[in-house]
């Protein structure tokens, strides 16, 4: 059986930087694009790239306010692998938004199962 090299293994991450890109910009639509760089570990060129990828695909709108920009994204455009194209992006960024941020204690699960 094949195994992964040790370097390679440990490189490898389940969401894309475009991804994740979209996530802080749903996170905090004023977001300045050095603010997500940082947070996402890439550099502040690729952000603008990658913004730019999610405009052209219609995944966010950019509207200037002020000397900032402004992102809206749009919810209902659909993931972009075939695989996967009948989910719109709104279903992960629904996973990522709106999750609970601590998990249930088992007091709080047994108060919920007697109410």
């Amino acid at each position: 059986m094949n195994q992964p090299s040790a370097a390679r293994g440990a490189q490898w991450t389940f969401l894309t930087n475009h991804a994740r890109v979209l996530i802080a910009l749903a996170r905090d639509p004023e977001a300045r694009g050095r603010d997500v760089a940082d947070l996402i570990g890439i550099t502040e060129r690729a952000v603008q790239l990658i913004v730019a990828d999610l405009e052209t695909a219609g995944y966010l709108t950019r509207t200037r306010v002020g000397r900032r920009n402004r992102y809206t994204i749009d919810p209902t455009v659909a993931l972009r692998h075939p695989t996967e194209a009948d989910h719109p992006v709104g279903d992960l960024l629904t996973t990522f938004l709106h999750r609970e941020d601590t998990p249930a204690t088992d007091t709080d699960t047994e108060r919920a199962a007697a109410s």
